[in-house]
């Protein structure tokens, strides 16, 4: 089943204070163009950078995600891009006057309720997912921590936190469903050890915390007189300490409500790999710096299978063997260089082309060492990119290729190759010109490759 990316229907606001700068916040999120993603806009600097949501732009994970480009940055960003990824969205935009998200009740629920409000629309492209189809893992011996993914036909997450502490010791959380992330994570808040407060006020932390935007773990013994010093210390009302080891500020909203934010911050941090996942995580003491570590081994592999040879299976019928290729092109023999389409869809194309010795060109290219002229691999790469364009006309029309850029041969051709050639669209055909990325392989070995640029004309 295909499914469209999608966007804000209309803008919102959200307002706050940075978690650890205390500054004032302000954050439009704005509905955003196909296949734009995730963008953060600091509109407070001069010419307005955009930081990309990332993860190669993350340079501290010391108490949230912080990215930089070109010195502009954006900081504890977690909670939204899990909102965002929760409520099922593509791409937006989103303009900040500071440099810290708002922290609200540390959670992701107000974003949550702001989106449903602004609505949800489906935009005219298809959505790219990363689909786990092997075993990706990473353990962090800083932090004991251990993450894999899974093959799973839905985007999945279980999570178990384990600390040394009486009161919260081991939890765990499961999400059998992205889809459920508005009622089973969207309100689960953030936590902190009341041993850590006064360390993080000391170290110029937690400017902006409040006893509303985190549940304050005590799992030490410690007076009320203590107590009382600390909130006068941090300016809050005095409190106490409930029977679990909380202060009496607030109700859990499930038991394991720690376990279920940490899961929230897992799905925050993975949006930096750059894809939509369709898979199962399965992470045991996650926290920022392993969770982005393992975004970068996410957005590793997608690269990798990205550029990988197109799978063909030879016993698959093709989309378009010979004869339907010459009916959507003018070549014949000697000079028809694609046998058969095995794959075909809106912006891209599959080829494949058998060589053989008995190819005409290599009785003078070369007799005695025979490999296949580099301008040929151009010209198959160009019928290919041919019968993507004209599959998609109504009538009689031709393609003229009017340029060729960038074109690098890696590899010989030779006699018993089977060549894949790869044509993809980079941008929408406008005016009757179509331009395209080529690649061709040999086995996963990319050999040929260059970028093409078509015009498409009606015949008379």
């Amino acid at each position: 089943m295909i499914v469209k990316q999608k966007t804000l229907e209309n803008s919102f606001k959200i307002e706050g204070k940075g978690l650890h700068t205390g500054v004032n916040v302000t954050m439009n999120f704005l509905p955003a163009p196909v296949n734009h993603g995730f963008k953060f806009k600091r509109v407070d600097l001069e010419n307005q950078p955009i930081i990309d949501a990332d993860v190669d732009l993350v340079i501290d994970t010391s108490r949230g995600t912080l990215l930089e480009k070109d010195g502009a940055r954006i900081g504890t960003i977690e909670h939204a891009l899990a909102a965002l990824i929760g409520m099922d969205l593509d791409n937006v935009l989103i303009e900040v006057n500071n440099e810290e998200a708002p922290i609200i009740d540390g959670s992701s629920k107000y974003f949550v309720e702001a989106i449903e409000k602004a609505g949800i629309i489906e935009q005219n492209a298809e959505r790219d997912y990363f689909e786990i189809t092997e075993k990706i893992e990473i353990n962090d011996e800083k932090s004991g921590a251990h993450i894999i993914a899974l093959p799973d036909d839905d985007y999945s997450l279980n999570v178990m936190i384990s600390f040394p502490s009486a009161v919260l010791n081991n939890q765990y959380a499961t999400l059998d469903s992205i889809s459920d992330f508005k009622d089973e994570i969207a309100n689960c808040r953030t936590f902190v050890f009341l041993r850590e407060v006064e360390f993080l006020l000391n170290h110029n932390l937690i400017k902006g915390g409040d006893l509303n935007n985190a549940i304050v773990i005590i799992d030490k013994e410690i007076s009320q007189k203590e107590l009382d010093r600390l909130a006068d210390l941090t300016n809050h009302p005095r409190v106490t300490v409930k029977p679990q080891g909380i202060l009496n500020n607030l109700d859990l909203h499930f038991d394991n409500e720690c376990a279920r934010h940490k899961l929230l911050d897992v799905v925050g941090d993975l949006a930096l790999c750059g894809k939509r996942i369709k898979g199962r995580i399965i992470a045991s003491k996650p926290g920022h710096g392993p969770n982005t570590i393992f975004a970068k081994a996410l957005k590793k592999q997608w690269k990798k299978e990205a550029s990988a040879a197109p799978k063909c299976n030879p016993n698959s019928a093709p989309l378009m063997d010979v004869n339907r290729i010459k009916e959507l092109l003018p070549h014949r023999y000697p000079f028809l260089l694609v046998d058969k389409i095995v794959c075909i869809n809106e912006d891209e194309i599959v080829g494949v082309k058998n060589v053989t010795v008995n190819e005409p060109f290599f009785q003078g290219h070369f007799p005695d060492e025979p490999v296949m002229p580099g301008v040929l691999l151009v010209e198959a790469m160009a019928q290919t990119g041919g019968l993507l364009v004209l599959s998609q006309q109504t009538g009689k029309f031709s393609t003229y290729f009017i340029r060729i850029d960038n074109v690098k041969f890696r590899k010989k051709v030779v006699p018993g190759d089977t060549l894949i050639f790869k044509l993809s669209l980079t941008s929408p055909i406008r005016r009757g010109i179509a331009n395209m990325k080529g690649v061709t392989y040999v086995g996963d070995k990319i050999v040929a490759e260059g970028e093409f640029m078509a015009q498409i004309v009606k015949q008379k």
